[in-house]
């Protein structure tokens, strides 16, 4: 099957016209009718990622976050995306970024089935009837404190950054995956206790809170590395008969 038929397929359900407008999703390297036999998932395409995905002989290497935003203006081994590119082009290996697409449409219903949340809305509408985010209720109201370790042990993830009182009641709870903090204005506007979401700044999250609403900071790649093995199967699904392989799961930093 050729990159071009794979693209095709996956975009039957994630279409690009899903991606916000600044955003850089689809084939970003390589050719279309090259002949995909080996699939590579991981989140970002770093230099270990796409070593990973050569020593596994993937055709192609699948990511959620677009290793290009902004113009690029000379491919030299002096720049690190340079590099990257050089080495994804000499090898022949195809890369496909499926970003707020896949969050208007995968990474939100993700998110509302990993806490458990019912009786959903989206929480900031970018199509009609879809978007980012979800806005849903537990099945029960639980303390701040507990609902933090819930969120710790549903995203698997080692710790959590808690913004608000410990005993403060939640049931209504808003999910935004990735850098949320511009999402917390719409969370607070459709009654949420609790924002869970990452990349929280100080400043933002005091805000949060005395606004009325606690933050549960459970870090950028802490809610989306679910996307690694989600696609994963996605793609075992759709396509059979092809090798898949995931990155490992590695948060890229450590608490000291």
């Amino acid at each position: 099957m050729t990159c071009k038929e794979i693209m095709e397929k996956l975009e039957e359900r994630w279409n690009p016209s899903y991606a916000l407008e600044w955003d850089n999703v689809g084939l970003l390297v390589g050719r279309e009718d090259k002949e995909i036999k080996k699939v590579f998932t991981a989140l970002d395409a770093t230099e270990e990622t796409i070593a990973q995905a050569l020593e596994f002989g993937a055709d192609l290497l699948i990511t959620h976050h677009p290793m290009l935003f902004s113009p690029v203006q000379k491919v030299t081994s002096a720049d690190f995306i340079g590099r990257r590119l050089i080495t994804m082009i000499q090898a022949d290996l195809c890369y496909y970024a499926m970003h707020t697409n896949f969050d208007v449409k995968g990474m939100a219903q993700l998110n509302q089935e990993c806490l458990g949340l019912a009786e959903c809305e989206v929480l900031e509408e970018t199509a009609p009837g879809e978007g980012i985010g979800r806005v849903g209720v537990l099945d029960a109201p639980m303390d701040l404190k507990t609902f933090a370790e819930k969120v710790r042990n549903d995203f698997e993830i080692p710790d959590v950054r808690m913004y608000g009182d410990p005993a403060k009641s939640v049931c209504r709870v808003a999910v935004s995956s990735g850098s949320g903090k511009s999402m917390i204005r719409g969370a607070i506007a459709k009654g949420a206790d609790v924002i869970v979401t990452g990349d929280v700044d100080y400043h933002s999250a005091i805000d949060a809170v005395a606004q009325g609403i606690a933050v549960i900071d459970a870090g950028h790649y802490g809610i989306e590395h679910i996307f690694i093995g989600q696609m994963a199967e996605e793609l075992k699904e759709r396509f059979p008969e092809m090798e898949i392989c995931t990155e490992p799961i590695r948060h890229p930093f450590l608490m000291v």
